[in-house]
């Protein structure tokens, strides 16, 4: 069954656009593969990217639009993503980047179209765990922009994954989330002279 990407905000797109009919904006990203690309570049594939700011001990989670990030083809290949912003005048061209997470985006997206399930996908940062996942989220009438991670939901951990959680292997997020928590806890502070 095919994924439902939402539409990204049209001023998100164009500004995507702008940067890349750019001769400079295109020269000065650290985007080697973009830079060397031979033939028009295209936008494709927009994905709001939520950031997980905190998971509280029960694995409820708080998140918060980020962006919009496209996935940027030239020909038949993603050579490179550009990230967009929300700024007090609207959506506005943020970089381009290159790495393992675009065919790690590519590959997750494989996998859950395969699924057989009708999806929202959508991107989901844990900066603290230096992690990003495709969250398939079960509302499909949600907009990309609102909602948090459901109990339903599937989280797709992109590699490179953190140490001991396997990349591309889909999680119910009620059993991730509250595995993670005891990650994100820091660990007790112990005063001078107390025992261990």
């Amino acid at each position: 069954m095919p994924l439902h990407v939402p539409p990204a905000p049209a001023p998100a797109l164009r500004s995507v656009l702008t940067a890349l009919g750019s001769p400079t904006a295109v020269r000065e990203a650290p985007t080697p593969a973009l830079r060397a690309a031979q033939g028009p570049a295209t936008p494709e594939l927009p994905l709001p990217v939520h950031v997980l700011d905190r998971i509280t001990p029960e694995g409820i989670s708080a998140t918060r639009l980020a962006g919009w990030r496209f996935l940027i083809r030239v020909g038949d290949q993603a050579v490179a993503a550009a990230e967009t912003r929300l700024t007090p005048d609207g959506w506005a061209f943020s970089h381009f980047f290159e790495g393992p997470y675009i065919a790690s985006t590519e590959r997750a997206l494989r996998q859950a179209e395969a699924l057989g399930q009708p999806y929202q996908p959508r991107l989901l940062s844990m900066p603290s765990l230096y992690m990003l996942t495709l969250w398939l989220h079960g509302d499909l009438t949600d907009d990309g922009a609102g909602g948090h991670p459901a109990a339903g939901d599937l989280l797709v951990p992109l590699a490179p994954a953190p140490p001991g959680i396997p990349a591309h292997v889909p999680h119910p997020v009620a059993e991730l989330l509250p595995v993670l928590t005891h990650r994100l806890t820091p660990a007790p502070v112990r005063l001078m002279g107390s025992p261990a």
